[in-house]
């Protein structure tokens, strides 16, 4: 068996204790209700942040990147989520809490980078002189940068609580670095 043969017997189990219970969520709609966070992580293999924070399926919008960075292509992104959740009309988390979370790690394979400035400078879309605000070989100093840099982003609402998480991949535990607040004061 190959390892996509693996992953399809799987979905059918997935598929049908779904069905069972009652809990597909065919509605785009619907689902939005039960949206509590969005969460911006690192592609990672390891650090899968549906296992490590436990989250269970619609609870959390969950966006992967090289590094779990502020890009200006992530933040596109979040825009055009936005987007579609105006034209839907629904509210995340049915219009309560709601956390926007940045997560990053230990050991994170962009600290191989550091000796790629070019690189580094193409991916965050600033030149090679700013680069050294980005901490790329430090992730607790990471995520409070891109947590500063989500505040400053005026598109997102104000009373989402912004937080920022580092995971230890040694250990298995999530340290609160900047811990939830409104993303700004109205």
């Amino acid at each position: 068996m190959s390892s996509l043969d693996s992953l399809l017997e799987r979905n059918q189990t997935f598929a049908a204790q779904q069905s069972a219970s009652g809990t597909l969520m065919p509605s785009l709609l619907a689902a939005t209700g039960t949206l509590k966070a969005t969460i911006i992580g690192c592609a990672d293999m390891r650090v899968d942040p549906v296992h490590i924070l436990g989250i269970k399926l619609g609870e959390a919008l969950v966006i992967r990147n090289i590094g779990g960075r502020i890009t200006p292509v992530l933040l596109e992104e979040l825009g055009l989520l936005g987007r579609i959740g105006q034209v839907l009309g629904g509210a995340p988390a049915g219009g309560g809490e709601f956390h926007l979370i940045v997560l990053h790690h230990t050991d994170c394979g962009i600290t191989r980078l550091a000796g790629d400035p070019d690189k580094l400078a193409h991916y965050f879309q600033i030149p090679e002189s700013e680069l050294k605000a980005k901490a790329v070989t430090d992730p607790y100093a990471a995520v409070a940068a891109d947590v500063a840099l989500l505040r400053a982003v005026p598109a997102l609402p104000a009373k989402w609580l912004l937080s920022g998480l580092v995971y230890d991949v040694a250990t298995g535990l999530v340290k609160t670095v900047v811990p939830p607040a409104p993303i700004r004061t109205i």
